[in-house]
C-alpha cells in the first residue's frame, strides 16, 4: 500500500521561525518535491534549502505562490541572457566607479534593505539600459542571500536629477516589461517601496510606459517626492540612516557607493557561478 505524502504546511507567520524549524523544513521539502516532479523544467541552479527558502520567504510561505515565483524566476533569467548570462562585476565596473549605485549601511525601521540609484551618473552614451539594469540584478542576487532581506524586502530611492531625453530613449517597451517583471513576480524579493526624487516632467511618460505592467500593490508603493523632497523622504526613512546629500546624518553617498562597489567586486566568484549556468 502506498504511503500518503504528508500535507504541506499551511501558510502562516513561518518567516519568524528559524531555518531548522520542522515547519520550515516541511515547506522547503514540499517546494523541492514540486520542482523535482516537474519534468518540463530544467533547473540550472541547485535546489538547496537556502536557495528555496528565498522563494518561500518572498511569498510568506504560501507554497503555491512560492512555486509560481520559482518557475517565473528561472523562466525570466533563461529568456533574458543579455542580462543574466554575464553577472560579472567587470561588465558594470565603470558604472559603479561613476557612483551610480549605493546601499545604505543600516536598514529602515521595518528591516528593509535600502538601495540608492543616481541617474545623473549614468552616461547613456557609454551604458545601455540593460547595463544599468544589470547593476540592480547583481545587487539583488547578493542581498537576497541575507535572511533579514528575504523577510523584510527592499526599498529603492531613485535620484532622477540629470535625467535626459537620452536616458528616456533607452527605455523601450521591451525593457519596460522586463523591469516590471522583476518588480512583480520574477524575483524572490519583496519590493516594499520605490521612491523617486528630483523627477523632471519628461520622466513621467517613461513611468507611464512601465506602470501598466506593475501590479496594483507595487503601484501603491511608488512615491514621487519632487525636488523639495527632504521632508517627505524623511517621513519614510529616518535621517540617521540616509547619506548626507539626501538630508541624512550618515556618511556621504560617495562613500556608500565605494563600499558597495568593493562588496560587489569581492563577490565576483559567486556572481560568476550563477552566471555560467544560464549561458
Amino acid at each position: 500500500m502506498s504511503q500518503e505524502r504528508p500535507p504541506a504546511p499551511p501558510p502562516g507567520n513561518l518567516n519568524e521561525l528559524p531555518d531548522q524549524s520542522p515547519l520550515v523544513g516541511a515547506a522547503v521539502a514540499e517546494l523541492r518535491r514540486r520542482a523535482e516532479a516537474d519534468r518540463s523544467q530544467h533547473w540550472p541552479l541547485a535546489l538547496t534549502d537556502s536557495f528555496l527558502l528565498r522563494f518561500l520567504r518572498a511569498r510568506d510561505f504560501d507554497l503555491g505562490l512560492a512555486w509560481k515565483l520559482l518557475k517565473n524566476y528561472h523562466k525570466w533569467r533563461a529568456e533574458c541572457p543579455e542580462l543574466s548570462a554575464n553577472l560579472q562585476p567587470s561588465s558594470i565596473l565603470n558604472l559603479l566607479h561613476a557612483g551610480y549605485h549605493g546601499v545604505l549601511r543600516s536598514r529602515d525601521p521595518g528591516g528593509s534593505k535600502v538601495l540608492i540609484y543616481r541617474i545623473g551618473q549614468w552616461d547613456p552614451k557609454m551604458f545601455t539600459a540593460y547595463d544599468v539594469f544589470r547593476v540592480s540584478l547583481i545587487t539583488s542576487e547578493l542581498i537576497v542571500k541575507e535572511r533579514e532581506t528575504q523577510r523584510n524586502g527592499v526599498k529603492a530611492i531613485f535620484d532622477l536629477q540629470g535625467w535626459r531625453f537620452a536616458h528616456a530613449f533607452q527605455i523601450s517597451p521591451t525593457v519596460a516589461k522586463r523591469i516590471a517583471a522583476v518588480l512583480t513576480d520574477s524575483f524572490p524579493l519583496k519590493v516594499r517601496g520605490i521612491h523617486l526624487i528630483n523627477e523632471p516632467l519628461f520622466f513621467h511618460p517613461v513611468f507611464a510606459l512601465i506602470k501598466p505592467f506593475l501590479t496594483d500593490k507595487i503601484k501603491e508603493r511608488v512615491y514621487m517626492h519632487g525636488s523639495n523632497y527632504i521632508q517627505s523622504l524623511t517621513q519614510h526613512f529616518p535621517a540617521s540612516i540616509l547619506p548626507q546629500e539626501y538630508g541624512g546624518k550618515d556618511v556621504s553617498i560617495e562613500d556608500l557607493s565605494q563600499e558597495w562597489t568593493d562588496f560587489i567586486m569581492a563577490s565576483a566568484d559567486y556572481l560568476q557561478s550563477i552566471s555560467l549556468v544560464f549561458q
